[in-house]
């Protein structure tokens, strides 16, 4: 279990990453959401990639409590929401894979799927 949600921390801090580089005007509008805003998000997008930035905060801390690798506190709570970040990413590579954006479905699309795998392999351990 530790492992998979070793990966599924490393691809949650590339993916808050590439969203902050987003929120700071890099051009890379067409690797997600749909790729409907190539180059530099607008303003309200921007604002997207933020709240995704603190869904993605949750969705760590709840693996890594889950894992047992620290917020031990959170550990009962990790028990049912490892299972809403499963979810989350069951949709998240359905809607990266089927997106109109090809540079989203090469990029997305498969960090989503790892991050799929690594945090069902996380719950069911």
């Amino acid at each position: 279990m530790t492992l998979f949600a070793v990966i599924f921390l490393i691809l949650i801090l590339f993916i808050v990453g590439f969203q902050f580089a987003l929120i700071l005007g890099a051009p890379w509008g067409e690797f997600t959401m749909g790729g409907i805003h190539p180059g530099r998000l607008p303003a309200k997008m921007r604002l997207a990639a933020a709240v995704q930035i603190l869904i993605l905060i949750v969705f760590g801390a709840v693996t890594l409590s889950r894992a047992g690798l620290g917020l031990s506190g959170l550990y009962s709570l990790s028990r049912i929401g490892i299972w809403v970040v499963t979810a989350f990413f069951v949709f998240g590579t359905v809607m990266n894979l089927a997106t109109s954006s090809r540079k989203e479905r090469l990029l997305m699309g498969p960090l989503n799927i790892v991050a799929l795998v690594c945090s069902f392999l996380t719950a069911i351990s």
